[in-house]
Order: structure tokens, then C-alpha cells, then sequence
């Protein structure tokens, strides 16, 4: 199968007019001989977050449920799915229904598949799946809940050691007031609600597929605790997946099944650079949904 750069100088060698046409039946290709050599249905989720970093949309939020609506629709659900995600994460809420609606139509026969990224939020959805299949140069992140890029259970902390620090020093009062008029009304509240959803909902997917508490609990540490992972936008490896007690497949096992699934991902990768989409959301058998770019 092709890699980027040869798919992209066939993309160049094309007539302007005739180069995202060559694109779209590239990727509906791959989306053929997938479905074709897994038996099973194929979605893919995938965010320009990457080309178009400024760009309302990227992330997951509730649009996306009437994209994954066209995406199911006409399928087989008998077959399963595997859902392919490239994405940075998104609102909470918005991925718990998503969870709770493709596993209700497909009955948890959900794989995901994660050519490059799924971050945050992405991966509480590939974590919710019964098997997460990553290649080498995959990854996903922590699901830690942030409020505007603050991570909440950081802040539940400062404000913790706040207290400790006036009780055992008084004059550390005027600084901790210094940091904390900053916040707005509720913001504490809010982050505390915000960790206790995303504990909540960790625990309800992990239950599903992890009966043992301890194999959860080495998950929730690796991906729900910011004491442990440091940064969100740490990148966790198949091989950390794997050793925390995640169900990984290694792409690599099938080499032609990763070859078509690489290159899907750079057909998508290319196209979402050349074009004013920000996220497409589509099926193996022609359903597609897509965002575009507010030029306005």
C-alpha cells in the first residue's frame, strides 16, 4: 500500500480540479478492502485538529451525534464495527453519548482503531471498546477532565494545598487570595463536579470490559490521574496500553490490514490539509459526514 508521500504526489500529479475527487475515492477504497478484510463495518472519526489548530469544531461536542447517526445508517449492526479515531478529545458529556449509543447499536461489538492519535476524551471512547488495536507509532492520552486547558483535578489540588498552607503558615493568606481571585464564581464547584463525571464514567466503561478491580484501577491510574501522567497531552504508547492492562491488538500482526489502514489515515491526512474541512465522520458503504471551516 501506498505511504503519504506517494499518495500525495499522486494527489500533485492530478489536474487541481480532478485532486480532492482522486482523494475521496482513494479513501473510499480503503474503506472498502478494510470492511472487506475484517468482515466487519468500518467508521472512521477524524478531526483536522492537527491542520487547522485555531478551528471551531475540531473537537468532540454534540454535532456529532447526527454525524454518527448518518454513519449507522444502512449498516449490518450484526457485524460489529471498527471505529478508526484521530482525534484530540472534546466535551465529556457529548462522548458519554456517544459511548452509550454506538454500543447500544452494535451491542459493545465495538473495536477501536487508532492509526495516529485519540486524545482525552478519543480516549475514553477507544478505551470503552472491547479491543483497541495501535500500531507502533500510535497513541493515546489521559482523560483527565480540563475546564478551558485548566486540568481540574489540578486545581482541586492547589486549592487543597492552599488550606494546608494558611493553617500551618497564616501569612500565606494574602498570596493564596492573590491566586484565587482569579477564579470565577463556581469554578471550584465545577471542577469538582467535572472529576467526579469523569471518575464516574471511567468506572461505568471500565466496568464492562475489566471485571477485575485491580486491572481498573491500574487503567484509571495511567489515564484519570494528572499525578501520574503529568501533562494531558502526554502520549501513551501500545506498549503502556498494554502493560496497564488494556486490551491492545499490535497492527503490525497483520501487515496488510495495517498497510490499508495507514494509508486510509494518510488519504485523510492530506485531504483534511487541502481542503476547508475540519472533521469527517463516515462509513465503508458511502455515509459521510463533514464540518467545514467558518471563513466568515
Amino acid at each position: 500500500m501506498p505511504s503519504w508521500s506517494e499518495i500525495f504526489n499522486n494527489f500533485q500529479r492530478n489536474k487541481e480540479s480532478d485532486r480532492i475527487p482522486f482523494l475521496v475515492k482513494e479513501k473510499q477504497k480503503y474503506l472498502d478492502e478494510i470492511s472487506k478484510c475484517t468482515n466487519r463495518n468500518v467508521i472512521t472519526y477524524y478531526s483536522g485538529w492537527m491542520q487547522k489548530p485555531t478551528a471551531a469544531d475540531v473537537s468532540i461536542n454534540d454535532k456529532d451525534i447526527n454525524a454518527f447517526m448518518e454513519a449507522v445508517y444502512k449498516l449490518d449492526k450484526s457485524k460489529g464495527v471498527d471505529l478508526i479515531l484521530h482525534t484530540p478529545g472534546g466535551d465529556i458529556a457529548a462522548t458519554e453519548k456517544i459511548i452509550d449509543y454506538l454500543h447500544s447499536l452494535f451491542n459493545g461489538d465495538i473495536r477501536a482503531i487508532i492509526p495516529q492519535m485519540a486524545m482525552s476524551a478519543g480516549s475514553m471512547i477507544a478505551v470503552s471498546c472491547k479491543e483497541i488495536m495501535m500500531g507502533r507509532q500510535s497513541c493515546l492520552g489521559p482523560f483527565d477532565p480540563q475546564i478551558g486547558g485548566i486540568a481540574c483535578q489540578s486545581v482541586l489540588k492547589e486549592f487543597e494545598k492552599a488550606k494546608e498552607d494558611i493553617r500551618q503558615n497564616p501569612h500565606a493568606l494574602g498570596l493564596w487570595q492573590v491566586i484565587f481571585s482569579k477564579y470565577t464564581p463556581t469554578f471550584l464547584v465545577t471542577c469538582e463536579q467535572a472529576t467526579e463525571l469523569s471518575d464516574d464514567l471511567a468506572d461505568e466503561i471500565l466496568s464492562k470490559n475489566f471485571p477485575d478491580k485491580n486491572t481498573r484501577k491500574s487503567i484509571l491510574k495511567a489515564f484519570n490521574n494528572n499525578t501520574t501522567t503529568k501533562v494531558h497531552s502526554r502520549h501513551i504508547s501500545k506498549d503502556k496500553c498494554k502493560a496497564v492492562g488494556l486490551n491492545i491488538i499490535d497492527m503490525e500482526q497483520d501487515q496488510h490490514l495495517q498497510d490499508m489502514i495507514l494509508s486510509l489515515h494518510h488519504c485523510y491526512m492530506i485531504y483534511l490539509e487541502s481542503t476547508v474541512v475540519t472533521k469527517i465522520v463516515e462509513n465503508n458503504i458511502g455515509g459521510c459526514t463533514m464540518r467545514l471551516l467558518n471563513t466568515k
